[in-house]
């Protein structure tokens, strides 16, 4: 556990040395975040902080768990798809920003690269030792599922439904950075009772998380953009599957999958009835479109994923 302490200390001060640096140029390129005409009109005082602060969690990551890469193949595994989903969020801010519009990569351009970073991470993760199709089962520590030839496509759509579950959580000062350290605190704590190697880099990301919420939580000075949340996305989902515990996603990453399901709700409610379920998706939003302070939303959603964390520790007893 001192790695894992290390490495989280190394990466908090790392982000708050850096972020501040970083705020000033990115005010000065015009870097100001894309605020959506339809949602919460508390939002449009939004449209000039800074965005692509992602690039700070990722630099201070990268600072903290290269310390501790050497014979860790494990956890190059994780920066390297870390980083890979962060430079395609990077894509999509730049275009979005040089382009000024609500769109940046085209749909089936992002689709392509999450694709190509899966298939690559499945490549890289089958020729280490450590590499399993077999899947823990949260609360039945006895039992295992094996995937066996449908390994890589399950692979696939954890990356898929996680990545954009990060992305869709972000839309609230402190939230997904909040919520993203909350879990990695979790997988921490699991690869210590697993005596994993991948132990240092959760808490390389818990540390550039909490760094980056000094300045992310609100009143947000800086926004962390597709840069951030594709990569933290990214993060979760190859901590997870190195560590056979992709199921527990479902538990601990909950925000992740609530936020998710409220979009395919609306817009197949839509398309079905052409009215909204919700007042507005994600459904963060909603809530505060039904009243509810964007603090509050943001508080709310921490203590469902604290609960959701604790519930993924009694799952992993016994392991």
């Amino acid at each position: 556990m001192n790695t894992a302490i290390y490495a989280v200390l190394i990466a908090f001060v790392a982000n708050i040395a850096l972020t501040p640096m970083l705020i000033p140029s990115l005010v000065k390129l015009k870097f100001g975040q894309f605020v959506r005409d339809d949602g919460p009109k508390s939002h449009m005082k939004k449209a000039k902080t800074p965005t692509m602060g992602g690039i700070m969690i990722i630099i201070s990551f990268l600072l903290a768990s290269l310390i501790f890469m050497r014979g860790n193949p494990e956890a190059m595994a994780i920066i390297i798809t870390t980083v890979a989903f962060g430079f395609v969020g990077f894509l999509d801010d730049f275009i979005k920003i040089t382009k000024k519009r609500s769109m940046g990569l085209r749909a089936w351009q992002k689709l392509t690269c999450q694709l190509a970073i899966s298939i690559g991470f499945v490549l890289f993760w089958r020729t280490l030792p450590a590499y399993s199709t077999e899947l823990l089962i949260p609360f039945f520590p006895e039992l295992t599922f094996n995937l066996g030839f449908l390994y890589p496509v399950f692979v696939i759509f954890i990356f898929l439904g996680t990545t954009n579950g990060a992305n869709l959580t972000d839309g609230l000062d402190g939230l997904a950075a909040g919520v993203t350290a909350l879990i990695a605190c979790f997988f921490m704590f699991a690869a210590w009772i697993m005596d994993s190697a991948t132990l240092p880099v959760a808490g390389a990301a818990v540390g550039a998380l909490l760094g980056f919420l000094l300045f992310n939580s609100h009143p947000a000075k800086v926004f962390m953009g597709d840069t951030g949340s594709l990569a933290l996305g990214g993060f979760v989902a190859s901590i997870a599957l190195i560590l056979q515990m992709p199921l527990f996603l479902v538990i601990v990453a909950i925000i992740y999958v609530i936020e998710s399901l409220s979009v395919i709700i609306q817009v197949v409610y839509f398309k079905m009835t052409r009215q909204r379920f919700f007042k507005m998706a994600p459904i963060h939003h909603a809530f505060e479109l039904s009243g509810w302070a964007e603090t509050k939303v943001v508080a709310f959603f921490y203590i469902v994923t604290t609960m959701a964390a604790l519930l993924g520790y009694l799952a992993i007893r016994g392991f």
